[in-house]
């Protein structure tokens, strides 16, 4: 990013073929839907290309997903603005050949309870256990201490249990 920041934009292929990936996974985990996903990482790249100066040689993996937040919470007033109020019925797909039709039911199942949950619990589930982002680079992201973050991503998970075992 170093690079990127004085003005070799070519290096930008090169996070973007690291990051990409990761960054579309947090999005679609977040909203499920695909092609809003791949809009929302595409603008994670447009700002990083475009605010490039901003960056203060930290760690990158934080700065990325701090602009990936951010844009994700835009989109996210966005829609609460236009939307009714209702969630969408969303199916979590996962690799065909591992799934079969009583795990399709325990994924979608466990979707709804996720969606269930506050913005911010969501959102530390799915960088912890489904982007493996340690707790110390997720303190770094949302600007807070490694101690606090495991505290709200256990307590995140005690809540989507709950939810998950209230309903079966």
């Amino acid at each position: 990013m170093i690079g990127v920041s004085n003005e070799n934009l070519d290096m930008l292929t090169v996070l973007f073929d690291r990051y990409h990936v990761r960054i579309f996974n947090f999005f679609n985990k977040m909203i499920h839907n695909r092609s809003v996903s791949e809009d929302l990482t595409q603008d994670v790249f447009y700002k990083v290309m475009k605010y490039r100066t901003s960056y203060k040689k930290g760690n990158f993996a934080a700065w990325i997903y701090t602009v990936a937040r951010n844009i994700f919470s835009s989109y996210y007033q966005k829609q609460k603005k236009e939307s009714t109020g209702e969630l969408n019925e969303y199916t979590l797909k996962a690799d065909e050949s591992l799934v079969t039709d009583s795990n399709q039911e325990e994924l979608n199942h466990l979707q709804r309870a996720l969606h269930k949950l506050s913005q911010d619990d969501r959102e530390l589930i799915i960088m912890n256990r489904y982007q493996e982002i340690k707790y110390h680079e997720i303190a770094e992201i949302i600007g807070s201490t490694e101690g606090a973050v495991k505290v709200r991503t256990h307590r995140a998970i005690k809540k989507l249990k709950e939810i998950y075992f209230q309903s079966i």
